[in-house]
């Protein structure tokens, strides 16, 4: 695993010290030395990577990568540029359109975000290849709900967006009255017409950020 050397170290130190993630990194070294698992070793902590503590302005929760072949790179909703769009991030940019005018893009690679301030965190790291769920209760959790309560604990405004069920069980984490928390069900195809389509959680997002001094996010995601 590619280790987190930026601003989130410090205030994650004392989680690598812990029992349970030590058995975390033994299980995860033997379900990558014996299964196919997603995603690649050295992009597990890229929500961490590519959005560093200090730059956070909006955390989107996910619950665990993608498991076929090719699609996570550490980022919730994420897929590699060459990969075909997975359904919820079609429903997604759907919204994005509904919501801010954005075209769709051609790709769904959300760096564009994570690098603005957008923390596209997923509550487990990893997964078995086909096996959804399939690291579900090794530790990850302890972890994630370690770095949601760092964010949870910042001064600044934040927007923290729950899609779906797992999602919104973190809501009881939230209690900082200073950030904003929007919730509507998952974009799945499952579940996006309950009430995901028409919650635009874009345009809410960029207006409490700017209401708060912060400058919005532009989640207009670029054809390649």
């Amino acid at each position: 695993m590619a280790a987190i050397s930026n601003d989130w170290l410090k205030p994650l130190s004392a989680e690598f010290k812990k029992p349970y993630y030590a058995e975390l990194y033994r299980k995860i070294r033997e379900e990558y030395t014996t299964r196919r698992v997603f995603p690649d070793p050295e992009d597990i902590f890229n929500a961490f990577h590519f959005t560093p503590l200090s730059d956070v302005k909006v955390v989107i929760l996910g619950q665990d990568p993608y498991h076929n072949v090719g699609q996570a790179h550490g980022l919730c909703f994420s897929v590699k540029p060459e990969v075909e769009i997975p359904p919820s991030l079609v429903n997604i940019y759907q919204e994005l359109h509904e919501d801010l005018g954005c075209y769709i893009p051609n790709n769904g690679y959300l760096v564009k975000w994570a690098k603005q301030g957008v923390m596209l965190l997923n509550t487990v790291l990893t997964v078995r290849a086909h096996e959804a769920n399939s690291h579900r209760g090794i530790g990850w959790e302890e972890f994630t709900d370690a770095a949601i309560k760092i964010l949870n604990e910042i001064d600044r405004p934040l927007v923290f967006i729950l899609w779906g069920k797992p999602a919104q069980a973190k809501k009881a984490m939230l209690t900082n009255p200073g950030h904003l928390i929007l919730e509507a069900p998952h974009p799945s195809p499952l579940s996006a017409y309950r009430g995901f389509f028409g919650s635009r959680p874009f345009s809410r997002a960029n207006h409490f950020l700017e209401e708060h001094g912060a400058s919005p996010i532009d989640w207009q995601i670029e054809n390649i």
